[in-house]
């Protein structure tokens, strides 16, 4: 649907439509509802635009054009992307296609962001349980996430990114052991790999996003941390396990490039392996 041909009253009907109801959308909605730490002293009710953008893996900068109803280019994958985490309902999609000037696809289309891996891989993935494993490519998103991870990580339907995961996620960021020093730990390792790719914007504007919405990763990323890691330790407080304590190894993947696989490994001085197999009801594999 081409809209460049409307008159100009009814493209400034659609810019003002499109306004309010995104508007209406994200007033219904409070931080918690999407799994944000609660936060007070909001003039307004419900999310911020830089919020949305952010969990919808989009610039704050377009959201707000979008969201003022400019003639931008939109996309199927990007606008899925924001009626999920405004929880729309089928119809409310549909509105939300039409007024973007695209036409509603089937409801089967995939969400934003979800990209295929090669069988084997998504086989490796999963037979890894109970174990967490998931893949991430070169800006972070999740591309494939098995039981485990999704379990004793917290990441849910609306978690496509891990660093926004982790300054955003309340579980998780509740969950996490010596918060502060992983909090410096993961936003070093993300400036070390944005230093590696000096002409992707992307990185740039992931940052400014995540500034923008998290006052606790703008602090940390003002501290100007670098580091990286292709093995370490991740501690974390389950609320039905208990105290789980894994080593990991970042590898990466050639089929994929820019991606990586982590796999997460129970630390064996402690009864990690044990409190997992009971959470996920998975039996360990025989040994040989």
């Amino acid at each position: 649907m081409d809209i460049s041909g409307l008159p100009a009253d009814a493209r400034q009907r659609r810019s003002s439509e499109i306004r309010e109801f995104l508007r209406s959308r994200r007033a219904r909605l409070t931080p918690e509802d999407v799994g944000m730490p609660p936060t007070g002293g909001r003039r307004t009710p419900g999310l911020r635009r830089e919020e949305v953008a952010v969990l919808a893996g989009v610039g704050v900068s377009w959201y707000t054009w979008l969201e003022q109803g400019r003639e931008i280019n939109v996309s199927a994958g990007v606008l899925d992307a924001i009626a999920r985490v405004l929880r729309l309902d089928p119809a409310e999609r549909e509105h939300l296609y039409l007024l973007a000037g695209l036409n509603p696809p089937p409801e089967s289309v995939s969400p934003a962001g979800r990209r295929e891996v090669p069988p084997g891989l998504q086989r490796v993935i999963d037979g890894w349980l109970p174990r967490p494993a998931y893949i991430i490519d070169r800006h972070w998103n999740l591309v494939a996430v098995n039981r485990a991870a999704r379990e004793v990580f917290g990441y849910g339907e609306d978690d496509h990114n891990c660093l926004v995961s982790f300054f955003t996620n309340a579980r998780y960021s509740a969950a996490i052991c010596q918060w502060e020093d992983a909090a410096r730990a993961i936003v070093g390792q993300f400036r070390a790999d944005a230093a590696r790719y000096p002409d992707d914007p992307e990185f740039s504007r992931l940052a400014a996003d995540m500034c923008a919405v998290s006052p606790a990763f703008a602090g940390v990323w003002a501290e100007h941390p670098v580091g990286s890691a292709t093995q370490g330790t991740k501690a974390l407080v389950h609320p039905e396990a208990g105290e789980l304590t894994f080593e990991y190894t970042s590898l990466p993947v050639p089929d994929l490039p820019g991606h990586r696989l982590l796999l997460h490994t129970p630390e064996t001085r402690s009864d990690t392996g044990s409190r997992l197999t009971a959470l996920l009801d998975v039996r360990e594999p025989d040994t040989v």
